[in-house]
């Protein structure tokens, strides 16, 4: 018996060995084949028409981000204040930068967190501005239906996030790359 728990012991201690590369790597594959484009086409329906579009959000974006705010305002986006325009466009960069930093590897950690942070935000939004509480839309947990967009999917997303925040990029990024051209420098 001692000899299968030690035969045990040494292959998982080989696995945890590759895990702890492979993880972060895999993370960021999944993140990048699944969530990338949904966050990046959704930031291209916040941004405003032509050049000047960057620094002037769409319709779209304030009916996303500030839906019963430009409800109230006749959807007249005039009407709405700085911080309105400052959120929406601090909310159409994200979904374009914290994406790209995580498929890269650059600030991934802090990236994530940010992540994880918007999509709270998002669901909140979802929830509360938009109304989203049917039990297809909302769902619940421990429901025995796991096709729920806000609790069951993006649950799946905050934790594909998390093990970024934990492990970070892994070997193949550009945080490592950083890393190992810093220690030097260090030394």
């Amino acid at each position: 018996m001692h000899a299968l728990v030690s035969i045990h012991d040494a292959v998982f201690r080989q696995v945890e060995r590759a895990g702890d590369w492979l993880l972060p790597l895999a993370a960021r594959f999944v993140f990048a084949s699944t969530l990338l484009l949904y966050f990046w086409n959704s930031g291209l329906t916040k941004l405003g028409d032509g050049l000047f579009g960057l620094f002037s959000p769409s319709i779209g974006a304030y009916s996303q981000i500030f839906p019963k705010q430009l409800e109230a305002a006749g959807y007249d986006v005039d009407q709405l204040g700085v911080f309105h325009w400052a959120v929406a466009l601090a909310g159409t960069y994200a979904e374009f930068i914290l994406p790209l930093l995580i498929v890269i590897g650059l600030l991934t950690r802090l990236a994530s967190l940010g992540m994880i942070g918007f999509v709270t935000v998002q669901s909140l939004t979802d929830i509360y501005g938009h109304g989203a509480t049917d039990d297809k839309t909302l769902g619940a947990l421990f429901d025995r239906f796991p096709d729920a967009v806000i609790l069951d999917q993006r649950l799946f997303w905050i934790f594909l996030l998390s093990v970024l925040v934990v492990k970070g990029a892994g070997a193949l990024s550009v945080d490592s790359l950083l890393r190992h051209r810093m220690q030097p420098a260090i030394a």
